[in-house]
């Protein structure tokens, strides 16, 4: 399916959604959040616009890039489970072009970069997995064995650990803020408050004193997925995602960021347009003093990635119903969005009040245009317009403002 027209690329990036606001946001850590996203965004859209990356190629990178901010809730600087580990997990979505479509690794413990594992498993029919050409996802040991036969860069647990997310694990769990509370903690790992934190500490940063970090914790720390949605000269959508999931969550849970129709997804199809009424009846009624109109095919095709309560986005298999809202209902993606994840939308009406529902997604149509919706304080985020001006936010409030420029 060709889209008809030249298509303009676009990108736009986010990097966690939650109970963000100015009192729990420094200005200091703001700038740091807001300049790593215009650093990401000056990188990989000019590769985009230049046709040196494609959707997939450019959604991936950013994301990859994202996953190497220990800013972020992903990769390196991703949270902690229960037990003290990070189990990470990635997707990656185009509208066409791939015969899987999508693809996703969960439950990776070792793999630097697992957005890098999902685009490979989207890419690669290996003669080593039964039926390879039907996997879309893998987990856990046998997932990080092929990475490592792939060439990705397979690294200890310890490469992950960041004080800042440590001493957040520490505290969640002492506050009895951890999910399933403190007491389910105390089940799951046998030993409540006499559990010897202070050596796990040790083995996770591997003996090496850091540096203290920007973030204090009696700020915002993005729990939220990280994710960017592209769009390249050819009117190809492409969505990548990943996360370090919830803090404190209990090992081997799954989220939305590696489940198709959760927290992401990309498609296209076709509508079809048909001659107006007034000049139908005119055919039928005198087909002679008439050329009949036919009907015409509309290109469309939506992209969507999301971050917030990863339990809600499953439960409303969000962004697959975003989509479903403009295919089947006619909707724009910004409508459908707001529908979904906006104030009043039905992840807020899903979490009954309880403030646990925080949700966004940013997403890009057919026609290059940027969506960013959410139903909570804030969303770090950020686009190119068409101007070649990086716009970056954090506020729900507060309007994109410039960071920088690219070249066109």
């Amino acid at each position: 399916m060709n889209p008809t027209g030249p298509v303009r690329p676009r990108i736009v990036i986010h990097g966690g959604a939650g109970n963000l606001n100015r009192n729990n946001l420094s200005p200091p850590s703001r700038h740091a959040y807001l300049t790593s996203l215009s650093r990401i965004l000056s990188t990989v859209h000019p590769q985009l616009l230049s046709g040196q990356l494609s959707a997939l190629d450019a959604a991936v990178l950013a994301v990859q890039l994202l996953e190497n901010d220990p800013l972020f809730n992903a990769g390196k600087g991703a949270v902690f489970t229960l037990d003290g580990t990070n189990e990470l997990e990635a997707s990656v979505m185009v509208s066409r072009g791939q015969h899987k479509r999508f693809a996703s690794g969960i439950l990776l413990k070792h793999v630097k970069n697992p957005v890098l594992f999902a685009k490979e498993l989207l890419l690669r029919d290996d003669p080593s997995v039964e039926r390879g050409r039907q996997h879309n996802c893998l987990s856990g040991e046998y997932a990080e064995k092929l990475a490592e036969k792939w060439g990705l860069e397979i690294v200890d647990q310890k490469y992950f650990f960041t004080e800042t997310r440590w001493r957040q694990h520490l505290k969640d769990l002492e506050r009895g803020k951890a999910d399933g509370e403190k007491v389910f903690a105390e089940m799951y790992i046998g030993a409540g408050d006499d559990y010897d934190y202070g050596d796990k500490e040790e083995e996770r940063k591997g003996g090496e004193k850091e540096e203290e970090p920007l973030i204090q914790l009696d700020e915002y720390l993005p729990k939220g997925t990280v994710g960017c949605v592209a769009l390249d000269s050819n009117g190809v959508i492409a969505a990548a995602t990943s996360t370090g999931g919830l803090t404190n969550k209990v090992p081997g849970r799954i989220g939305d960021t590696p489940t198709p129709g959760a927290g992401f997804w990309a498609e296209e199809w076709e509508v079809w347009k048909h001659q107006p009424r007034a000049e139908s009846l005119l055919a039928a009624c005198l087909p002679f003093a008439s050329t009949p109109i036919k009907s015409r095919r509309h290109h469309r095709a939506v992209g969507l990635s999301g971050t917030g309560n990863g339990d809600y986005f499953l439960r409303l298999a969000a962004c697959h119903n975003i989509a479903s809202r403009c295919r089947f209902g006619g909707k724009s993606l910004k409508q459908a969005a707001r529908e979904v994840c906006g104030r009043g939308g039905e992840m807020e009406e899903a979490g009954e009040g309880r403030n646990n529902a925080d949700g966004a997604v940013i997403g890009i149509d057919e026609e290059g245009g940027v969506i960013m919706e959410m139903n909570c304080g804030g969303c770090f985020r950020g686009t190119v317009d068409l101007e070649g001006r990086v716009l970056v936010a954090a506020y729900a409030d507060e309007p994109l403002e410039q960071w920088g420029t690219v070249k066109l």
